[in-house]
């Protein structure tokens, strides 16, 4: 392992970073200099930017036949959205859960997660599953926009509107230099992505480990930094419902739009790792139920939630890290994982459905 391996990681890092904040505002302000409102912006130009990373590290890694780093990181990008960066939000604030994302978000959510498993269940993604998830993106997309404009949701325009600066008039020939900003977006995100996928795959064989769990780690919490840094600041300044939407929303176009991408461009099918089918799948889709309790339960994430998610990161990470060093540990950690605090936290969430149920009811 050399330097030029972190050099890789950090530059990467970044670049993906830098690349999607320049991509999307730039692309908001073009799209609103072409008359398109600002919360259909909001809703496709901005949730698109969020998961720029994810897309760009992704497709790099199918294109370059690194297909578990690919997978890697949209699985491992979705279970950190949930247990590391709402556990870390909710431990700083508790978070309000809008009645929107439990009706439709949350199970379009769980849903994905379950038509990407079945698509992956044969241990490939082919061109027809990407075809058929990135339909899935479109469609969500199309029915945000039309359901947004039915119900005239003027507050969320303007909440994208002040933040990307929309309601400002353009100065002569800024079509021009957003549309600069965009392409420059786009380089910054394809060097990114050429760097942390290089990075990545020589940390894994210095280091002795699978591309996948790298993927599953270094790289997913990487390409969640946006989502990490947008929840965080939404938590810090009392906007606690934008911090559940972005995770939510970001995870549903992962696996749709990102995989979806990834499967369509790939010269041949994403091969889906049988240790990925196992274990990591089904904790991806896991972790997508346990929200529908802890976000009925009074419509709000508590601190005490928020501790249990990031204690569950926590002890995912481990488990990655000594099944893959292969320490003698990892059979007793596995047991009691199994055998006594899944079956635990499994009981609690059930307790806390039926109360919030029988408290709804009432």
């Amino acid at each position: 392992m050399t330097l030029m391996t972190f050099v890789y990681l950090i530059a990467g890092l970044v670049l993906l970073v830098a690349g999607a904040e320049v991509l999307v505002r730039g692309a908001a302000r073009l799209a609103a200099i072409f008359g398109i409102p600002p919360l259909v912006i909001g809703l496709t130009v901005v949730a698109f930017g969020t998961s720029a990373p994810e897309t760009a590290v992704s497709v790099q890694a199918a294109l370059n036949g690194s297909g578990d780093i690919a997978i890697g990181n949209v699985v491992g990008s979705n279970i950190a959205n949930i247990l590391l960066i709402l556990g870390l939000s909710a431990i700083i604030a508790p978070l309000v859960v809008s009645r929107q994302l439990i009706r439709l978000d949350v199970p379009l959510m769980i849903g994905a997660s379950l038509v990407t498993f079945a698509l992956a269940w044969d241990g490939e993604l082919s061109r027809l599953d990407g075809a058929l998830l990135f339909s899935g993106v479109l469609a969500y997309t199309t029915f945000l926009i039309i359901s947004s404009r039915r119900d005239k949701a003027a507050g969320s325009g303007d909440e994208f509107a002040e933040e990307f600066g929309l309601h400002e008039q353009p100065k002569r020939f800024a079509w021009l230099v957003n549309l600069f900003l965009v392409i420059g977006g786009l380089v910054l995100l394809v060097a990114g992505s050429n760097f942390l996928v290089e990075g990545a795959v020589s940390l894994a064989r210095a280091l002795g480990l699978s591309e996948l769990v790298i993927g599953l780690t270094v790289i997913a919490i990487g390409t969640s930094l946006p989502e990490l840094a947008t929840s965080i600041l939404a938590a810090l300044k009392g906007e606690r419902d934008i911090a559940v939407g972005n995770v939510v929303g970001s995870n549903i176009f992962n696996l749709l739009c990102v995989l979806g991408l990834a499967s369509l461009v790939s010269p041949k099918a994403i091969s889906v790792s049988p240790n990925a089918l196992a274990f990591d799948f089904p904790v991806m889709i896991a972790v997508a139920v346990a929200c529908l309790p802890i976000f009925f339960s009074g419509y709000r994430i508590n601190r005490w939630e928020g501790l249990l998610f990031f204690g569950y990161y926590l002890a995912y990470t481990l488990y990655l890290v000594l099944f893959a060093t292969g320490a003698p540990l990892m059979s007793e950690f596995r047991a009691g994982m199994i055998g006594f605090v899944l079956p635990l936290t499994a009981l609690t969430l059930a307790v806390i459905a039926a109360r919030s149920w029988h408290l709804q009811r009432r």
